[in-house]
């Protein structure tokens, strides 16, 4: 790992049913994350479409298309790397939970398919199944900054200590996980996993989620964290749109 430190920022972001809304917001808050001086953005989990199985396939789109334009474009014109939460993502007669990274010339040097599909049932609380509408990937996903190696998951694949342990022992000192926890599961496990994931495998550990929109039909948690490797919250939020950052190494 480099010397310097790597100056980190996680975007919380307000997400509408509006796709271009949400696309015109992202890159706002991109701009305004850089000029707080970060070197990676972050993104949450489905940045451009509200979460939920009636959404995905109406907003799933190609990559390249819409968003992840917007994002190349972005990461071009402010001379960042970008974590683009994730998407809906088309393939052929798939749909998948994916996430793009994108390098400060505006090239994707990364894409993560969510692995482990969210599929609940708490009874009296919540039920929801991903893979109703979503297909898995299979891929595991790092990239090299000049700082450091990063992994990457989405929200359910933070529960499965495995992916990081593998992540750790390919010498990643960083992992992102863009990820939108409920209100039954956030409040008991999402800063447990996050501190248990850094601890364990001695990393740093971003989490990114959506803000709380309690209109919404599925409304997530918020409180996007970075966790240091002795596993304390060194950056955190509540539930509304908000930009933290974080200095890693």
């Amino acid at each position: 790992m480099a010397s310097s430190k790597l100056r980190l920022a996680l975007v919380q972001m307000a997400v509408v049913e509006t796709k271009a809304k949400n696309i015109a917001r992202a890159v706002q808050l991109i701009r305004e994350a850089v000029g707080g001086g970060a070197q990676l953005v972050a993104l949450p989990e489905c940045f451009n479409s509200p979460y939920g199985t009636n959404y995905f396939q109406k907003y799933a789109e190609t990559i390249p298309g819409e968003s992840t334009d917007a994002l190349s474009a972005a990461a071009k014109k402010f001379g960042v790397y970008i974590v683009g939460g994730s998407i809906p993502e088309r393939d052929g007669d798939k749909v998948y939970n994916t996430c793009t990274v994108w390098g400060p010339q505006g090239e994707m040097i990364a894409k993560h398919r969510k692995i482990h599909l969210f599929d609940i049932n708490v009874p009296g609380a919540i039920a929801f199944r991903e893979s109703d509408i979503l297909s898995s990937g299979s891929e595991l996903t790092t990239f090299e900054l000049p700082q450091c190696k990063v992994g990457m998951g989405i929200c359910y694949d933070i529960r499965f200590p495995e992916l990081a342990q593998v992540y750790s022992k390919m010498g990643c000192k960083l992992l992102l996980y863009p990820g939108a926890f409920n209100m039954t599961t956030g409040p008991v496990h999402w800063d447990l996993l996050q501190r248990a994931r850094a601890l364990d495998n001695q990393v740093y550990v971003g989490t990114i989620s959506p803000a709380r929109d309690t209109s919404a039909k599925y409304i997530a948690w918020g409180h996007s964290s970075v966790v240091s490797p002795w596993g304390e919250v060194i950056a955190t939020c509540e539930d509304e749109e908000a930009i933290i950052y974080g200095d890693i190494g």
